[in-house]
Parts: structure tokens; sequence; C-alpha cells
């Protein structure tokens, strides 16, 4: 699944897919510098009834965000990539929450077998300003690809 969207819509987009979620989902946000990981997950949080702040967990690796339906886990591996044993990854991802990967394909064979994959690119070809990104959703395991026909 492709979509086109600006920041407003991938917001809602977020939301709407966020609130499909249940415990021990995984969603790995792929995509460079800039193309609106972050700014995805705070439409996820809505979606999951978490209100809070959402700020990126570059330098934290791992921020837990408790107040919703579900608990949300938002991490970002850029710099753990090299060394994933540096957090209990399992422990996130097996728990009772919803864990959301920032440059979880550095991860390699770390990774579930099971997620949803979304890939932000906020360079596509034809796009006349760099606020629109292109959004496409990858579902791997059979759980994600009823998620998608949920949508």
């Amino acid at each position: 699944m492709k979509l086109k969207v600006n920041e407003e819509e991938m917001l809602a987009f977020a939301e709407h897919l966020g609130s499909f979620f249940r415990a021990q989902d995984v969603l790995v946000l792929t995509g460079e510098l800039g193309a609106g990981k972050t700014t995805f997950v705070k439409g996820l949080a809505l979606g999951l009834g978490i209100h809070q702040m959402i700020k990126s967990p570059t330098y934290t690796i791992v921020r837990e965000y408790e107040e919703g339906k579900l608990p949300l886990y938002h991490m970002d591996v850029y710099r753990a990539g090299d060394d994933p044993d540096s957090f209990d990854l399992d422990d996130y991802l097996f728990g009772d929450g919803v864990s959301v990967i920032e440059w979880g394909e550095l991860l390699g064979s770390d990774l579930p077998d099971h997620y949803l994959e979304v890939r932000l690119d906020k360079y596509v070809d034809g796009f006349a300003t760099d606020a629109l990104r292109e959004l496409e959703l990858i579902p791997h395991g059979q759980r994600y690809e009823e998620l998608l026909g949920q949508l």
C-alpha cells in the first residue's frame, strides 16, 4: 500500500492505524533523516489514546508512554544498530504494548519475523514540495496483511 500525504494527512493516517494496534504489535519505520518518522509516531500515539508530547528517542534509545489504551514503546536504534544487545529489545517486543522502531532495518536478523514496515520517503520524483511524503506500508506476516486489509 502506497500513499502520498502531507504532514496533516500523515498524522491522521497514523492515528487511524494506531487505533487498530494491539499488545505486541511491532511497527518498523524506515526513511532518511527528516522523512517524518517521529511525526508518524505522534499520530500513532493519538490512535492509542496517548496525548503526551512525543519526542525522538535518538539519544535515549527508548521512550515509554503508558497513558493510553496500550503502552507505546518508541525506539530509535540508529545508535544501537551495531549493538542491539545494548538494550533488551525482547522486553518491549513481548511486553504489554506496541513497539515502534525507527531505523529498525539496522537490526537485521534481530527483527521479529512479523511486523509492519512503513517506509517514509520525502524525495519521490514528481513531488513539487518537500512537505509531501510517500508512505509505503509493507506487511511482514499474516497479522499485518490482515491489518492492512482493515484499513
